[in-house]
């Protein structure tokens, strides 16, 4: 069994009801989810939405529809975030970029909605943006990557896809799979070495 801490141990405080649980899970992933919408939405998108924005709408679905949640392996509850940012993204979209407002999704905490995030708990804008230096300088870092590694980085650890499951999406074979999603870590972490010996920060890693 898991720590209480881990991802599956929150989940089985969430199941108990320990809504503080939910909101440590989404604290836990939100940097990695961000990366991964930011790549997810087109550039054309980027330029009418924020990344921001987006994430804080797949949280508040996450959050109306936990119950729905089944955990099956390591990775899957990320993979279930990601599966809501596209569907967000894929609304977002066709609605031209105009988002619903996130009351519109799940309603904030109230006499008549006592379960109901309140706004200043994780899911919202201004605790999903507390380590937005880091989620910058990330992101910058993934910016500096091939497309390629770039996408096997975002699939195999923020999507949490096994190298199999890389192999099959990206149309390689698994030892290709495999061999690179090696060169591909390697070369973000040569990435990060090289900014954190012209920073004192320290790398920002996934």
């Amino acid at each position: 069994m898991e720590e209480a801490t881990t991802s599956f141990g929150l989940l089985e405080r969430v199941k108990s009801g320990d809504r503080q649980a939910l909101s440590d899970l989404f604290q836990r992933h939100q940097r990695r989810l961000a990366v991964l919408i930011r790549y997810k939405m087109s550039d054309d998108l980027r330029r009418l939405s924020d990344v921001e924005d987006v994430l804080q709408d797949v949280l508040l679905e996450a959050y109306r529809d936990i119950d729905q949640f089944k955990y099956r392996k390591p990775g899957s509850f990320v993979s279930w975030l990601a599966g809501i940012a596209d569907h967000v993204i894929a609304d977002l979209a066709r609605a031209g970029g105009r988002q619903k407002r996130a009351g519109e999704l799940v309603p904030f905490r109230s006499n008549s909605n006592p379960l109901g995030p309140e706004p200043a708990v994780s899911v919202t804008p201004s605790r999903i943006l507390a380590e937005k230096e880091k989620l910058t300088l990330l992101i910058a870092q993934m910016d500096r990557l091939p497309e390629n590694y770039r996408k096997a980085i975002l699939l195999a650890k923020v999507e949490g896809l096994t190298t199999q499951e890389l192999a099959a999406r990206l149309g390689l074979s698994r030892e290709a799979a495999a061999l690179l999603l090696h060169r591909a870590i390697k070369r973000l972490r040569a990435i990060q070495q090289a900014y954190t010996e012209s920073s004192t920060d320290g790398p920002s890693n996934l």
